[in-house]
């Protein structure tokens, strides 16, 4: 996987070690067959995104030892699906992404433009 590239065209960089991301829980937003969620966006999850996910069904901020789920805060970088990640955008809540480390497939749901407006890099 690590081959694969981030939106910018170059490698794909890691999103978070602290808490560890990525839907192989590699740090990194690397994807395969069995990523049915595209977890493919690093982002820097606010407030406002995380209340917005919760209201959507997927409580992020909840601790979920069982599924070595730590619970985000705001700040904290993770994978999102790109669905999500899309669906808060429209909803005007989308939090920061990090473009160095966003999958390339991304691009295949959201425009460059659109993800670069969000950049807190490059």
């Amino acid at each position: 996987m690590s081959s694969q590239k981030n939106v910018l065209g170059g490698p794909l960089l890691a999103c978070s070690y602290a808490p560890l991301t990525g839907f192989f829980r590699t740090g990194c937003c690397e994807t395969g067959r069995d990523d049915l969620g595209r977890h493919l966006v690093c982002s820097k999850v606010t407030a406002a995104f995380l209340a917005f996910s919760r209201s959507r069904g997927n409580d992020l901020s909840t601790p979920r030892p069982e599924l070595r789920f730590p619970g985000l805060k705001p700040g904290d970088r993770w994978c999102l699906c790109v669905h999500r990640w899309l669906e808060a955008y429209e909803a005007g809540v989308a939090p920061p992404v990090v473009l160095a480390a966003t999958h390339r497939a991304a691009l295949e749901v959201v425009s460059l433009d659109i993800l670069k407006a969000h950049a807190i890099d490059g």
